[in-house]
């Protein structure tokens, strides 16, 4: 398969605070995590780290087989923030202009498009079915649109590794389950590799093949299966919340 993130002995503090500490896992093609853990675990924390977004860490991470430090094929990878949602509905960008940023952050100077561009462009709008909104200003869209949206802005560079931090907060329910069922096609049909940060552990259950719980270091990393055969996690999680995990997955 392959192996897309290896990670060892990683530890990140701010200031005198240790936020991670000796996190080590290795992340392989195809695979879909669900990061999950309490607030303050240090989840957004371990993605902006991976990403190069945070500097100072110990320890050693290989993104592709190549140290982080040197890596630079940035095109290989897709993020959806957080707080993406938070958009200013006056802001006059149309939902084309915004999916085609995610080729102009990879471009030097003199930053245009190409014939070739445009075609991703228009094939990530296609795949996210939002062909039809491409000449629509962002704002005027609903939440479960302008997600699309970002996502399309993350999957223009046709990415092996997609990560999304809690990308179905301002969704309602019909629409979560939606994004998620596109998600989960990218993943089987298309190979891209997940890394989904998550507060309902019991929800992302019914998609995701690995569950990480993290609480500044690892309390669990494995499959499902295993997850709901372990004793431990019964202990730490407590019955209740372990089988309703455990009855989502498929």
């Amino acid at each position: 398969m392959g192996t897309i993130l290896s990670i060892k002995d990683l530890s990140f503090s701010y200031d005198a605070t240790e936020v991670l500490s000796a996190i080590s896992l290795t992340i392989d093609k195809g695979d879909y995590i669900a990061l999950a853990g309490p607030n303050g675990a240090g989840k957004t924390t371990l993605v902006r780290v991976i990403l190069g977004l945070e500097e100072k860490y110990k320890g050693t991470i290989e993104i592709f087989g190549k140290d982080l430090e040197g890596f630079s094929e940035w095109r290989r990878i897709g993020y959806l923030p957080q707080d993406v949602n938070v958009f200013n509905p006056l802001f006059p960008a149309t939902v084309k202009e915004v999916v085609g940023l995610g080729l102009l952050s990879h471009k030097s100077f003199p930053r245009k498009f190409t014939r070739s561009d445009e075609e991703k462009i228009l094939k990530a709008l296609e795949l996210m079915d939002i062909s039809l909104l491409k000449d629509k200003l962002v704002g005027a869209l609903s939440g479960g649109q302008q997600q699309r949206v970002f996502l399309s802005r993350a999957l223009v560079s046709d990415p092996e590794l997609l990560i999304l931090d809690e990308p179905s907060t301002a969704l309602d329910p019909k629409t979560r389950e939606q994004f998620f069922s596109l998600i989960e096609k990218l993943n089987k049909d298309k190979g891209v590799t997940l890394i989904i940060i998550t507060h309902d552990t019991a929800h992302i259950g019914q998609y995701a093949s690995k569950l990480l719980y993290l609480d500044k270091k690892i309390v669990f990393y494995g499959g499902f299966a295993d997850f709901c055969q372990s004793k431990e996690m019964e202990k730490f999680f407590g019955p209740f919340s372990q089988h309703l995990i455990c009855h989502q997955h498929r």
